[in-house]
């Protein structure tokens, strides 16, 4: 079965999820956290493939995390509720957007965040200085039709209902119950993508913040992925994580951007992935009782 995709958030890693979860070569014992969800893309891979006991599906915003817990939970309300959404804006779709967007920068509906991410431009969110979302609608579309996303809740719901904790809060928060017996992948806001003058993410996460979490888990550790930066053409998005971080970082190819499609450009992208410590050991153990 290949995973179910319900956010379409722009930067997803649904279209890398093999190559990402090809690295944990191990069974994992525990839990497969995802603090920075997003679309939870890499979560929904590893429980198709039932690789972990269990799964933590984690972000700061917590509209998206209470979206993820009607949909596991309560898949029908989710499917239902955005179906009269959806049908609603047929009238006049663009100004519904607006009027979407501007009671959900009131009352935080889950499910109106979903309809807005269904229908903004190249399911791109963005937030102005005062954190409302911001981003205009894609008028050329009217969003996911409702029958698609109710079969996609559904088995998102039927893979992770009763097997999965939702948190809301920072990825350290999230990570703190994180054993050796766990796996953590990260995919947090990135160097050279999200500034106050171009706000991708509800949240910015502060490099040194990073860092300082990043070390705590390889004394812990903690086996852990992370994505966090990469090229596009020869534009270079970000620095290196510090050598004193023993992270080994691999790239993987990720096709050409949606902004070089539509500018016609044949810009590649390569994102980078950073595997810890813990991770490479255990890897390396199994290679070793294989042998």
């Amino acid at each position: 079965m290949n995973p179910p995709h319900v956010i379409p958030y722009q930067g997803s890693k649904r279209k890398l999820a093999e190559q990402i979860l090809s690295n944990v070569q191990f069974k994992i014992e525990g839990d497969f956290y995802e603090p920075f969800a997003g679309s939870a893309a890499i979560t929904l891979a590893a429980a198709t493939k039932n690789m972990a006991q269990g799964y933590v599906i984690g972000d700061k915003f917590s509209p998206l995390t209470k979206l993820w817990s009607k949909i596991i939970n309560d898949p029908i309300y989710v499917s239902d509720e955005y179906s009269k959404i959806w049908h609603s804006q047929l009238d006049d779709p663009k100004n519904y957007f607006l009027q979407i967007r501007e009671e959900f920068n009131k009352d935080n509906d889950p499910v109106k965040f979903l309809y807005l991410v269904a229908r903004c431009v190249k399911n791109a969110i963005r937030f102005n200085a005062s954190g409302e979302f911001n981003q205009s609608s894609d008028n050329r579309r009217l969003g996911m039709k409702p029958k698609k996303l109710e079969t996609g809740v559904k088995k998102v719901s039927s893979l992770l209902k009763n097997k999965t904790e939702i948190v809301s809060g920072d990825f350290m928060e999230i990570l703190s119950n994180a054993t050796s017996d766990d796996i953590v992948y990260m995919d947090p806001p990135w160097q050279g993508t999200s500034n106050k003058k171009n706000p991708r993410y509800a949240f910015l996460l502060e490099l040194d913040q990073l860092i300082e979490g990043l070390n705590e888990l390889n004394l812990r550790g903690v086996p852990y992925l992370l994505s966090f930066d990469g090229t596009c053409g020869d534009k270079k998005y970000g620095k290196d994580l510090p050598e004193c971080l023993n992270l080994k970082k691999s790239w993987l190819g990720a096709g050409r951007s949606s902004q070089a499609i539509l500018l016609g450009r044949d810009d590649i992208t390569v994102e980078s992935l950073y595997l810890s410590p813990a991770l490479i050991k255990k890897n390396n153990s199994l290679k070793n009782s294989v042998i």
